[in-house]
């Protein structure tokens, strides 16, 4: 086997791999489930499964993670000369945002992450450090550049709590609670687009 169809190859498994270790984490519980059953699950050995992962822990991170990628800040935003352009950033940030977390696969792994929060503590701590904070550090960046732009003005943790409050509503309490339903790309916009709205509303530019 040539090196690239190896590559693939051992991609694919790994795709599978996590494929089964989040369907498994889903129906038992995090601290239930096997590394044994989800090498079953995946139709690979113990041994292959890790090779590829150290531990059941590593498989879910890497879960974690791989959602949590697509959640990062384009690392070439925009000047934020004006506060049509800040407009533009916010909407898009949050649209991104309401769109990926709003997954069906990322809102059962905070399901997960509350109902295991006892038993394996560090399935919250992933979802942490790998998935909320770094959203949380992506958005005050974009606040700490319209501020030093002089397009607002504000502390800039609290303005970016602000942000993801009027963004969110109560949308994720009726998702983890299976009381709502996942909100279509129409709907997605219009809150990313009236959350801004109200954002530059409670922040006008300084005079």
């Amino acid at each position: 086997m040539k090196p690239r169809e190896e590559e693939a190859d051992g991609a694919a498994v790994r795709k599978r791999i996590l494929g089964a270790a989040m369907a498994a984490f889903m129906e038992g519980g995090y601290a239930q489930t096997s590394t044994l059953e989800i090498a079953t699950r995946a139709r690979v050995s113990k041994r292959e499964l890790y090779s590829l992962f150290g531990n059941k822990e590593a498989m879910l991170v890497a879960c974690i993670t791989e959602r949590a990628q697509r959640l990062k800040a384009p690392a070439d935003l925009p000047e934020l000369r004006d506060r049509e352009t800040l407009a533009n950033v916010l909407i898009a940030f949050g649209t991104k945002l309401l769109t990926e977390t709003t997954d069906p696969v990322v809102v059962a792994v905070f399901r997960l992450a509350i109902s295991e929060t006892v038993h394996a503590p560090k399935v919250a701590q992933a979802l942490e450090s790998i998935a909320r904070k770094p959203t949380r550090d992506s958005l005050c960046e974009i606040v700490a550049k319209a501020r030093a732009a002089g397009l607002c003005d504000g502390d800039e943790v609290v303005m970016t709590e602000q942000f993801l409050g009027l963004l969110w509503g109560d949308l994720m309490t009726g998702l983890l609670l299976q009381a709502a339903d996942r909100p279509g790309a129409g709907e997605i916009a219009r809150r990313a687009r009236e959350a801004t709205m109200g954002f530059l509303s409670i922040h006008p530019k300084p005079r």
